[in-house]
């Protein structure tokens, strides 16, 4: 595991966990990402990656699927259980039914090798900036029947309640919250909330609700607040819907 020194952390400052086992590709991604100003750790094992991340705080963390020993989504599985980390998921499959368990077991967002070291640094940029408050130009708090979230703090709340939802969950949410009542199709709510460079197709939007309705709802199966409209597409409901 090759550790660097870890400064307090500055503004700007994006502080990156690469987990991944070939240690031709750590060292060449670790490089260019520490050309354009990110602070890397390398870990070449899950139980390496664990470790690591209950000694020091990431913005983010690049996480192979493909790992000896604990592969990358049992490692993926106990990091959404004790933290809200955005985790980026990178492997050489490719399938989509492999980027779906990505993203079900907890991952923000999925990368397939190979990929561009310019694409890689976009996405973690992009993650850093929600996990900070500064997806977006609004900043005040967004009020949509029982919730509220906060853009700057990524707080939200149901009835009072914290949700802990991941940035993703959270910029889906603000989504839906700010178009409260309104149908938004997939493509819809992936051009909306996928900021510069993110989830590009149409079935992680559907794990995504899968999640939120966990952390919403009292019966996910029935969902009360965030409806499917059969054929449309989604829509967080108010009460106050004709």
């Amino acid at each position: 595991m090759e550790q660097p020194t870890h400064p307090a952390p500055e503004e700007g400052t994006v502080q990156v966990l690469l987990v991944e086992d070939d240690e031709r590709l750590a060292r060449l991604t670790s490089r260019y990402l520490q050309e354009h100003g990110v602070i890397v750790t390398v870990a070449h094992s899950g139980t390496d990656a664990l470790t690591e991340t209950s000694r020091h705080t990431f913005d983010v963390v690049l996480l192979d699927l493909m790992l000896p020993g604990r592969d990358g989504l049992e490692v993926c599985r106990e990091l959404r259980g004790r933290t809200d980390v955005p985790i980026i998921m990178v492997t050489a499959r490719g399938e989509e039914a492999d980027r779906v368990l990505g993203l079900e077991t907890g991952a923000d967002d999925y990368l397939p090798k190979p990929y561009s070291s310019r694409e890689l640094l976009a996405r973690i940029r992009a993650q850093v900036r929600r996990a900070r408050g500064k997806a977006g130009p609004a900043t005040q708090p967004v009020h949509a029947g029982r919730l509220t979230l906060d853009p700057r703090s990524l707080k939200a709340t149901l009835d009072g309640k914290v949700l802990h939802l991941t940035t993703y969950e959270f910029g889906l949410l603000r989504v839906l919250a700010e178009r409260a009542g309104r149908v938004l199709s997939r493509e819809q709510l992936l051009d909306l909330v996928k900021g510069s460079a993110d989830e590009v197709f149409d079935r992680s939007v559907d794990v995504h609700i899968f999640r939120l309705r966990q952390k919403l709802e009292a019966d996910p199966r029935n969902p009360t607040l965030l409806k499917t409209v059969r054929g449309a597409g989604y829509m967080l409901a108010t009460g106050e819907e004709t």
